[in-house]
Formats: C-alpha cells, structure tokens, sequence
C-alpha cells in the first residue's frame, strides 16, 4: 500500500538528466486513460493540480473514460474522489478492488487473497528474511503486528502477530456502521466477511529492489508481489491480481481495446499495467524498471506530466476533426 502520508517514491537520480518529454502518438483514438495517483497524478504533497483537474474533466467531455488505478485502499481515494466522472469507478489495492467513488468508495468487486496462502506467505518470508514484519489490510481496514511500521493510525485497528491476523476465526472490526460500509447505505455490504484484499510486509535493513526480488524467489509461486514504496514495503495481493488484469476486465465490459488504452505510472506496481496498455508514460521520476517499460517519457508528477499528455491527446484529435471537417 502506498503511504498517503509520506513522501511519494521516488527513483534514484539517473546520471544523466533526462531528455525532453517523449509524446508518442498513440495507434488509434484512445478511449481510456489509466493513471496511477502517488509520483504520478498527485504533487507531492497529495495534491490534484488545477491543470490537472481540468485535463481530466476535458478528457471526460471529450468521451476518453478516466481510471484512477493506484495502490491505495478505499478508504485513502478522497483526494481524487470529486474528479471522476461518469462510471465513477477507481482501481484500488493494485488491482485487487474496484470500488465506486459516487458511493463514498463503496467496493463493488473484490479479488481476495486467500488467507491459507497468506499464511503460507508470511512463514516463507519470516525464513528468507527475519525480522520482516506484516500488515494485514482487508475490506474493512488494515491491521499490523506490533513492529509493522503504521502508516496512518487507526483506532479500530488490530494490532497481533500476522498468524492471528490471517487465522479463519479472526474478527475484524466493523466500520462506522457496525457493517464495513459507508454509514447511511441502506444496502447490506457487500463483502461481509471481511476478506483480505492485500498483506503488507515491512523489512527494516533490505533494499527494496533486493527484498522485493528476495520474495519473488521465496514465495512467488503463492501470491502476487510488487512494491510502491520508497522504503522495503512489499504489497501482496493474491495470485494473478494485478492492475494490469483488473484494468483489462474493466476495458473488456466497456468493449475497450488495449489498443485504445493510455497509461500512466511511476513504479513496480505499475509495470504490468505500462506494458498492457497500448501506449504507455513514464513520469520524469519513475522507477528505472518503469522507465524501460514504457512507449513514452513525460515530466514528472510536480510538473503535470500527466495533464500534458492529456492536453496534446485532446489537441490532436481536435486537428484530426478539423481535418475531417
């Protein structure tokens, strides 16, 4: 999960300085713009820019859907929740929800980690790295063992060891409505049982790169891993669950073409979802891994590298009318 409250990954500064922007051209119109949020859409201070906020509404009244497709659960996508439009869905958790921003981030599908596997993957790490702690984040809420590092503290959290966290008979707190669910919903939630959408492990000393390629050895055969923060915090989600798939299954029910798909993302947790999409950005501050996935080069997220991607999208199809015309 990316830390909300912390500065946004960033990647180490290349020898070199990079060039300017590269704006590839996109094969066809496109109809779905995918972006992550933290070092890509957000500045770094968690902020949606003007620019940025009229780039999007632009694209929306141009007919390209936007997807917000991060990291982040639910219950952290306030910040862009009055900037999506019509199908008002976003991409949570790396893929592993969907929720619905018009209904107070109200999860709407769910791809969960099963919490045998989970078990499975916290003994596998607490062996190829010891003093690795866990988190263990659901649709509820997120709960840690007493040396996980909080991100933002919550009062209803559980704090164990990551055994009881994942055991069948664990009992998760229930929301502000006693149900898991924006208060004032009338419908029953839809995942009552709480599943777990993704566990958090924390590793004080390791590199990330190295600790995330540690896992990948030690456990990648049980669940899906990938990274997005500056520190050695590894995200977990169950096997095959990626943005990448999500985003498919979501372009499929709209009879959106890869092809018709453009991109956008800074670290590992976006690769999959770079190298899916037809035409692809790398933010100025991307991840060096992110950088060789991607079709295009834009400026970095405190410069709306995002917005003006948009903006020169929007310029071409309306040269492309006026041709036509």
């Amino acid at each position: 999960m990316t830390d909300a409250s912390a500065t946004p990954p960033r990647a180490p500064e290349p020898a070199v300085a990079p060039g300017p922007a590269v704006l590839p051209e996109p094969a066809v119109v496109p109809r779905l713009i995918a972006t992550d949020l933290d070092g890509t859409l957000l500045h770094d201070d968690k902020t949606v820019s003007e620019r940025t906020i009229a780039a999007l509404a632009a694209a929306e009244q141009a007919g390209i859907e936007v997807f917000f497709v991060t990291g982040r659960p639910a219950r952290w996508m306030d910040v862009v929740s009055d900037h999506v439009h019509g199908h008002g869905l976003a991409i949570c958790a790396n893929g592993a929800a969907v929720v619905d921003l018009h209904r107070g981030g109200r999860i709407v599908e769910v791809s969960p980690l099963d919490q045998a596997l989970a078990r499975e993957v916290v003994d596998a790490l607490r062996s190829a790295a010891p003093g690795t702690s866990f988190a263990v984040e659901r649709t509820s809420g997120i709960h840690y063992e007493p040396q996980y590092p909080p991100l933002l503290l919550d009062p209803a959290a559980v704090v164990a060891p990551a055994e009881k966290l994942l055991a069948d008979d664990f009992v998760a707190p229930l929301g502000p409505d006693g149900a898991g669910h924006p208060a004032g919903d009338a419908e029953p939630p839809a995942f009552p049982d709480q599943p777990v959408i993704k566990l958090l492990a924390h590793h004080p000393d390791l590199e990330p790169d190295a600790f995330l390629a540690l896992a990948r050895s030690a456990a990648g055969d049980l669940a899906s891993f990938t990274r997005s923060s500056p520190t050695a915090l590894l995200e977990i989600s169950g096997p095959g669950v990626s943005k990448a798939g999500t985003l498919a299954h979501c372009c499929a029910a709209r009879g959106i073409s890869r092809e018709e798909v453009v991109a956008f993302g800074d670290m590992p947790n976006d690769i999959e979802m770079l190298s899916w999409a037809g035409t692809s950005y790398a933010m100025a501050n991307a991840h060096p891994e992110v950088l060789a996935a991607t079709t295009g080069r834009t400026a970095s997220n405190n410069e709306d590298g995002v917005a003006l991607v948009i903006e020169q999208i929007l310029r071409r199809c309306a040269e492309r009318g006026a041709a036509r015309a």
